[in-house]
């Protein structure tokens, strides 16, 4: 190969590889909304920083998962969350960790992670979970994926899909789940649907989910428990 076509071709590559690499990193917050002041005070993808001169070790530290959380409920579980909001040496780090209690029947409702994957292991107790896959291909249904698990066994739920936990047994039952990114939100199916702030239109409800509107009605007028 002449000097030329090789210089070419590295030309090419670097162009390529420049491209593939052109994108935003992951938000960590909901929105950020853009403004015009520069003097505007702004958090983008994490907190601002301490001055490391004057970081310590509890800056890294976060007692308190040995202790239950209070499952007495409607949904019959609670998550204890240690997330950068929680434990501040977490930030740019990517990880955070919960701590899920339930009881007997408990169930961690269907919800997503906007921002993480979710690897879960339980510790106490026997858990069906699952996880439903994101839109399918034509004239397929989202696909449903569960399992029993018991203590010891670990359980993944992919970024951003729905997914849940059901204690299925007459104990209590408890889980510990590392998430890859130290902010990955929560959005429980029921609550952002029928107890958002404002109500979605019922007549946008009744249609999407093919009832009558009294029944979105009477939905909409319930207390959703945030066991967050």
């Amino acid at each position: 190969m002449d000097p030329k076509s090789f210089a070419l071709i590295i030309a090419i590559l670097g162009v390529l590889t420049s491209i593939s690499h052109a994108s935003d990193p992951s938000p960590l917050q909901d929105f950020c909304v853009a403004v015009n002041d520069s003097m505007t005070a702004v958090f983008v993808n994490g907190k601002v920083c301490k001055d490391p001169k004057v970081v310590t070790a509890d800056d890294f530290f976060k007692s308190g998962l040995n202790v239950p959380g209070n499952t007495s409920n409607n949904v019959g579980s609670a998550v204890t969350a240690v997330n950068v909001n929680q434990l501040p040496g977490l930030n740019t780090f990517g990880i955070s960790l919960v701590r899920i209690d339930y009881a007997p029947y408990g169930l961690n409702p269907p919800h997503t992670h906007p921002r993480g994957t979710e690897v879960l292991t339980v510790h106490e107790g026997t858990l069906y979970v699952g996880f439903v896959l994101s839109n399918p291909g034509p004239n397929m249904k989202n696909k449903l994926f569960t399992k029993i698990l018991h203590p010891g066994d670990v359980f993944v739920f992919p970024i951003g899909l729905i997914h849940f936990q059901f204690n299925v047994g007459k104990t209590k039952a408890v889980a510990f789940a590392g998430l890859s990114s130290q902010n990955p939100g929560t959005i429980t199916i029921a609550n952002a649907v029928f107890g958002s702030d404002p109500p979605i239109n019922d007549d946008v409800l009744a249609k999407a989910f093919q009832v009558d509107k009294k029944v979105v009605d009477y939905l909409q007028s319930q207390f959703w428990w945030d066991n967050n």
